[in-house]
């Protein structure tokens, strides 16, 4: 059996991976003229960590995580705590793997690395899809030059907009959330007395909030702040903006906020878009996954785990079930429910972390944090406890 993957992102990496474990050939086609993305951190809950450690990769994440010490929120103005909770210390124990914070160009480089061990040869870069087609027998990616790389499953890995989700289901246009978000990363030692904690850190305000965290071993610190727009940006990951414009957005917030801003030497800016669910990933024997299928608004931090998590469930799937087609219609029946849920839940965190009344609107957080901490630790135990490790198809 053979997969075509297009795209050689998280979600695609870590399918070729999946479907190397079930004994299959694999094909990654990539558009890039080669393999990484731009700089910038990424959450990997227990949830994703332990799938990625079934894969064989634990000693590599390893190697270049920072284990955050606890989540917490702040006021973004004041930078008043109002609550904290372990992460380091209770992950393993509470929901069977760590959460980890990597720099996305490790994590995909750990990926596409483990691929050319295990699978030389595997990706093939500077190859843009413009589409697909199947028969009875197989299914093949179109190639711009004119080429068909034939498979038994194409998958369509390849994101927002993806050029497999354009074809089976038109070009619509996905829709603004009214959010851009801009990221920076700052060497930690450049930052001084007001490097952000070592925590996954979110700090709130009226209409926007940043989160911060270490990466590699704590040398670096990432920011992601979202800020509420009427218009979009161009979308793109590589769009730049100034540190003025920052500075503008975030005007009057912590000097541990202020402090990021000012030291990093590039502020890139994103939109970010959100699409409405789809009642079916799959065309016969060709489907979707990660973005491509289910964009999520960061503010779950599980745009990444959600598309590893697919890639898994695809996984088995495939293996339960001898017909390719009704394989790929079970992995979307597997894996709607909860992708559904994450980004409600994330439309939901976006709302929270917004709001103007920051006397009142914050007071039950802040008095659950000091009261009943647990409460705040059992509201991620759907996610971050999800096993499909022990899950039987």
């Amino acid at each position: 059996m053979k997969a075509v993957i297009v795209g050689a992102g998280i979600g695609g990496l870590t399918a070729a991976l999946c479907f190397h474990r079930l004994g299959w050939e694999v094909q990654v086609l990539e558009r890039a003229p080669r393999l990484g993305e731009m700089g910038a951190g990424i959450q990997i809950s227990p949830n994703a960590h332990r799938l990625l450690s079934a894969l064989g990769l634990e000693k590599e994440l390893d190697g270049m995580a920072f284990r955050p010490l606890a989540a917490e929120m702040r006021l973004g103005d004041s930078g008043r705590q109002l609550f904290e909770i372990p992460l380091r210390d209770i992950a393993q124990e509470r929901w069977g793997a760590s959460y980890l914070h990597l720099h996305r160009a490790d994590l995909l480089r750990i990926l596409a690395d483990a691929l050319e061990q295990r699978l030389p040869g595997s990706v093939r870069t500077d190859c843009a899809i413009v589409g697909y087609d199947q028969d009875h027998g197989g299914a093949w990616a179109l190639t711009e030059a004119g080429a068909s790389i034939e498979g038994d499953v194409v998958v369509g890995a390849d994101g927002l907009h993806s050029t497999i989700r354009r074809q089976m289901f038109g070009n619509e246009a996905p829709n603004f959330t009214g959010n851009i978000a801009w990221r920076l990363v700052v060497p930690t030692d450049e930052l001084g007395d007001l490097a952000p904690p070592p925590t996954a850190c979110i700090w709130v305000g009226p209409g926007r909030h940043v989160v911060t965290y270490r990466l590699r071993g704590g040398s670096l610190c990432n920011f992601v702040g979202v800020v509420e727009r009427n218009l979009p940006p161009a979308e793109t990951w590589s769009a730049r903006g100034s540190q003025k414009e920052v500075l503008a957005d975030f005007d009057g917030w912590h000097p541990i906020v202020v402090n990021l801003i000012e030291k990093a030497s590039t502020h890139y800016r994103w939109a970010l878009y959100d699409r409405i669910p789809l009642k079916r990933w799959s065309d016969g024997r060709v489907v979707l996954l990660g973005d491509a299928s289910h964009p999520v608004l960061p503010t779950m931090a599980q745009g990444a785990a959600m598309a590893i998590e697919d890639a898994w469930v695809l996984m088995q799937q495939l293996s339960a079930n001898g017909d390719v087609a009704g394989g790929c219609e079970k992995y979307f029946s597997s894996r709607i429910a909860r992708t559904s849920r994450v980004r409600k839940s994330a439309i939901s965190n976006a709302k929270l972390f917004h709001r103007q009344s920051q006397l009142f609107g914050y007071a039950p957080i802040w008095l659950a944090g000091r009261l009943a901490p647990e409460l705040i630790q059992r509201r991620n135990d759907w996610v971050f406890g999800h096993d499909l490790t022990r899950e039987d198809v």
